[in-house]
């Protein structure tokens, strides 16, 4: 049977099939080899968090200069109009749907019943992340929304009933990377296959962005309403997935941390190594 230093010791060891999170815990190991203690490894990651927050507002910001100087807005209109030209009965159908997971009903429903999961399958810091996460992009787009205040698309009537008055950046866009990046991060965490891993982020991007071409089919924001939207949204999401991951890595150094998900990676670690592992045991 597996013990718990096992476990840490097979979580730092690399993991050859996914180079992404390799190059992670080899930021995490160095972090763990340079400071003492639970918080101030934890905080020392959160830096790399704030890094990817910068690049991202750095982009966030040329954008926004552009948009807000006019210089996109020939850009903006010739892609709605080329969207409305194409229009049918058929495609308004589907946007709707697809433009309705976004919104804010269907959103709190997905988080619910991924955090009633989580929670009573003890992935409960997991949980945790989903309503930061959630809340935060709320709080961020609302506020953002109010400063540049950019009037929403009118080449067309719209094909939505309502929509509110603010167009920059786009909320469903950001929601929706937020929310289904999140998911797509904690599924794949779960999963062994390396196949299902890309599977699920690829069904998760090919949502985000169907959501971002609905709000411009539709007619209630811009392209680069939508793209702003994606950016603040992949943010606040790595932002909040790497601090998740770093009170994983490091809970070993905090008791109270451990107790409360000490069995997180069980599922997620099985694979050649902890198969043998388990089998040596």
């Amino acid at each position: 049977m597996s013990t718990q230093s096992d476990r840490l010791e097979r979580r730092s060891a690399p993991r050859d099939h996914q180079p992404a999170r390799n190059a992670m815990f080899r930021l995490f190991r160095w972090v763990g080899g340079h400071v003492r203690g639970f918080h101030a490894a934890v905080g020392a990651l959160l830096i790399g968090g704030v890094a990817v927050i910068v690049v991202c507002v750095a982009l966030f910001s040329a954008l926004a200069d552009e948009v807000m100087e006019g210089d996109t807005l020939a850009f903006d209109r010739s892609v709605l109009l080329w969207m409305n030209g194409h229009a049918s009965p058929q495609l308004t159908s589907l946007a709707l749907d697809v433009t309705a997971l976004g919104a804010g009903t269907v959103v709190w429903l997905v988080m619910i019943v991924a955090s009633v999961f989580l929670w009573v399958s003890r992935h409960r810091w997991s949980a945790a992340l989903l309503w930061v996460s959630i809340a935060g992009s709320g709080l961020i787009n609302a506020v953002v929304k109010l400063f540049f205040d950019r009037p929403r698309p009118q080449l067309f009537p719209w094909r939505v009933p309502y929509a509110g008055f603010s167009s920059f950046p786009s909320g469903h866009s950001m929601t929706s990377m937020v929310c289904y990046a999140t998911l797509a991060f904690l599924i794949a965490r779960l999963v062994p296959s390396k196949f299902l891993r890309r599977f699920t982020f690829g069904v998760a991007a090919l949502i985000i962005l169907l959501i971002g071409l609905s709000r411009m089919y539709l007619g209630v924001h811009y392209p680069t309403d939508v793209a702003a939207g994606f950016i603040m949204g992949l943010a606040w999401a790595s932002f909040c997935a790497l601090g998740i991951e770093a009170l994983r890595y490091f809970r070993h150094r905090e008791p109270q941390v451990a107790a409360q998900e000490q069995d997180l990676d069980a599922t997620a670690e099985a694979g050649p190594a902890g198969d043998a592992s388990t089998q040596a045991a």
